[in-house]
């Protein structure tokens, strides 16, 4: 995850192709590992979001939410460069990086396929991506879920490693 998160950070805008599928590289991996955190590191996954503020436990869990709504609906039914607003003319366009780009804001999704409790899970993911992914930077969105996935990851290798440690 830390490695397709730092191509994002390195990944130029003059090779578009590219940096969108960087971008649809690193969805993927951060909502990977986070499901392997929330699945197998459960407590630690926990703790982490307890100890944060009110607001900033929202804003983790909403950003994750939304990645998790572009992950179902990239490639699938939209095309990554669907989600992004390529910037012209400013800090990540031209030679430079794609960091700046932006999120799209997007219209509600038809759900019509779905059952009723999966079209009431992604309306929940689609609302958080709205609400915390729609209009902010692509650096922003994964430098916190990085930042947050790195954090329950080290308590959950330390919590791993006592257990180990107290097992011999």
């Amino acid at each position: 995850m830390l490695d397709a998160t730092g191509r994002v950070l390195r990944a130029r805008a003059w090779d578009r192709p590219r940096a969108f599928a960087v971008i649809a590289d690193a969805v993927w991996r951060v909502t990977i590992v986070d499901a392997t955190l929330v699945r197998y590191h459960t407590a630690a996954y926990d703790g982490i979001l307890a100890g944060q503020p009110p607001a900033e436990r929202r804003l983790i869990e909403e950003t994750l939410a939304g990645l998790r709504f572009v992950r179902n609906r990239m490639g699938r039914y939209l095309d990554p460069f669907e989600f992004i607003q390529a910037e012209q003319g400013v800090a990540g366009s031209g030679d430079g990086g794609i960091t700046a780009w932006t999120w799209k804001s997007l219209p509600e999704p038809t759900l019509g396929s779905l059952q009723p409790r999966a079209q009431e899970w992604e309306m929940t993911r689609y609302r958080a991506y709205q609400a915390q992914l729609a209009g902010r930077s692509v650096g922003e969105i994964f430098g916190r879920a990085a930042a947050f996935l790195k954090l329950t990851a080290a308590k959950a290798t330390a919590a791993a490693d006592a257990s180990a440690h107290a097992a011999h």
